[in-house]
């Protein structure tokens, strides 16, 4: 039985060897969290943007938008996307110094290619739709892709990623039905789910640790 333990520990350090060269396991929990976080603020001040217009400048029903709404939209958008990628990438520094694992590898740049190619996709796509005016599908558009985008990347990830995908494209797809409702389905992916997400996440991996 001695003999053993040693046997043991070497097929767990090569188990880890093959993870970290295969799959880029230094993704924090708090990540999820801060752009969870950063999303439901973003989606405050759009709400504040919207409900602060006269009614005929901006119907859920029509989907029409003013230039001004519109300008001010893009602007939290991109604000808020910022800060998500931000403070993502410094949760997820700190937690690869923490365990010594180099951020940049083969990994990292099979996840990241594989995370960017359908949220390319999906961008060139909802700039063709904002250009015929059917803003109504934006939020699904985003939700849609961002799932797409998730689950095309988790192999190189956790795999607890592409249950997050899969939940993004179901609230995605239902959203086409409600575009009254396109800010809370907006607000529950990028929002609620990533808060949920990333708690689980700190809680199976970073707490234990």
């Amino acid at each position: 039985m001695e003999q053993e333990h040693p046997a043991l520990h070497t097929l767990k350090d090569i188990k880890q060897m093959m993870e970290r060269s295969s799959r880029f396991i230094s993704l924090s929990g708090l990540s999820g969290v801060a752009a969870g976080i950063c999303a439901l603020a973003g989606a405050w001040f759009a709400h504040q943007v919207i409900s602060g217009n006269e009614p005929e400048s901006y119907d859920y029903g029509s989907l029409t938008i003013n230039n001004i709404m519109r300008y001010k939209l893009f602007i939290i958008a991109l604000l808020t996307l910022s800060s998500a990628i931000i403070t993502a990438f410094l949760f997820t520094y700190i937690k690869s110094k923490k365990n010594n694992i180099p951020v940049w590898s083969t990994a990292t740049k099979r996840l990241i290619l594989n995370f960017c190619i359908p949220l390319f996709a999906g961008g060139v796509f909802l700039l063709r739709i904002t250009e015929l005016g059917y803003f109504g599908m934006i939020a699904p558009g985003c939700l849609l892709f961002y799932g797409i985008a998730l689950v095309n990347a988790s192999k190189y990830t956790l795999g607890e990623v592409r249950y997050l995908g899969y939940a993004q494209i179901v609230l995605g797809l239902t959203s086409c039905w409600f575009p009254e409702l396109s800010l809370v389905f907006w607000t529950l992916g990028f929002g609620i789910l990533h808060i949920v997400y990333g708690a689980a996440m700190w809680w199976k991996y970073d707490k234990k640790r």
